[in-house]
């Protein structure tokens, strides 16, 4: 159903090329190529891909909780903030020691910031969704004044051009460049390695146990003895410290090696904290396979350059055909869920009607015997 959510999307995709003037054939084409035509391209797919599984498999644990996160927008920059004030108070620690710092400062940034929805949730009774969504714009906002302010560059200062970035910061906190001659940097291998220690919580600890027991039937759980509103607080936490890691690795792993904004909406996330929802649902809401879901979407995002150029669409399109899957996934699992349940209601009447056949059997027996 999976392939088919994203062969229908392609399908709709190729009908609005057509509308754009574009030849479909030509620019799905130009987008492989773009995706994962040769060692370059792979490496910048899965650049791209890497904070998407970070948000991704974070996501996976709130919606196994029974609750929504879409605050992976907010978590990453707040990550992000708290890791590089930490290099920028220590810049000449050595590297062992700060490099390790900064993901813990960026995982403990995003679990404060994402534990403040679950409190909100659990204990005020606020709608998680527009929680996380008003906590983003907040970050957006506190990103901005500090990067207009106390973080800005003191050379762009002193220049007068004023953009909004930091210093660069210490090379003891750049992310260490993988050999293979490409941009393909250490963020991958913590990315893939967070998403297997997500697995393992969930489906392999207690903890895990608890969550996902929350999420699937809370009146149980209360009953069982469990705290439903601490689990959705430690669920929103997981989440938000996966998150804030993707900034640590957007961050330390960038050109420019500086925390920068453009005062948008997204800064310098990418949309990363939104496409991962969608990295997150294509793989079934599993962390491991949230690992090639996260891959494909972000090859899709990186072959969507190629294929503006070549046939002159808008990139965004692919925010679009992003969009359009999620709309089918979402479609197909509750098809799947609907199917369970028409053939379990068959299986049901089955077995009814064999009761009735043995009891009116049984029946027989006993009038022939009489």
């Amino acid at each position: 159903m999976l392939i088919g959510a994203v062969l229908a999307a392609g399908l709709i995709g190729a009908v609005m090329l057509l509308v754009l003037g574009a030849n479909p054939l030509t620019g799905y084409a130009a987008l492989i190529d773009g995706a994962f035509g040769g060692t370059k391209n792979l490496a910048n797919s899965a650049l791209k891909a890497m904070p998407l599984l970070l948000v991704g498999a974070g996501i996976t644990v709130a919606f196994r909780t029974g609750v929504i996160n879409i605050g992976g927008e907010g978590q990453i920059i707040a990550g992000a903030i708290l890791s590089t004030l930490l290099v920028l108070a220590l810049p000449d620690v050595p590297r062992l020691i700060l490099l390790p710092s900064a993901f813990l400062f960026g995982a403990i940034g995003g679990a404060i910031w994402g534990g403040m929805a679950g409190a909100l949730k659990s204990y005020a009774g606020v709608n998680e969704i527009l929680s996380t969504i008003m906590l983003n714009i907040i970050a957006v906002q506190i990103l901005n004044l500090l990067l207009r302010g106390p973080l800005m560059d003191p050379g762009e200062i002193e220049r007068g051009s004023r953009i909004p970035h930091t210093e660069r910061l210490s090379g003891n906190a750049d992310l260490p460049i993988l050999p293979g001659g490409t941009r393909l940097h250490f963020g991958v291998i913590v990315a893939v390695v967070m998403a297997v220690v997500c697995y393992v919580l969930l489906f392999r600890t207690t903890q895990g146990l608890r969550l996902r027991a929350s999420g699937h039937n809370p009146f149980a759980s209360l009953y069982a003895g469990m705290s439903v509103k601490r689990n959705v607080v430690l669920a929103f936490m997981y989440s938000g410290a996966m998150c804030g890691l993707a900034g640590v690795t957007l961050v330390f792993g960038s050109e420019g090696h500086r925390l920068a904004t453009d005062g948008g909406a997204t800064t310098f996330t990418g949309a990363a904290g939104f496409n991962g929802i969608v990295a997150a649902l294509f793989g079934g809401l599993h962390p491991l396979w949230t690992i090639p879901a996260s891959f494909l979407f972000g090859a899709l995002l990186v072959g969507a350059n190629a294929m503006q150029r070549e046939v002159q669409v808008p990139a965004a399109l692919i925010l679009g055909l992003n969009g359009l899957v999620v709309v089918f996934v979402v479609a197909s699992l509750q098809t799947r869920v609907r199917l369970a349940q028409i053939a379990s209601r068959l299986r049901g009447e089955e077995q009814a009607d064999l009761s009735l056949s043995d009891e009116a059997s049984s029946a027989e027996a006993g009038a022939d015997t009489s």
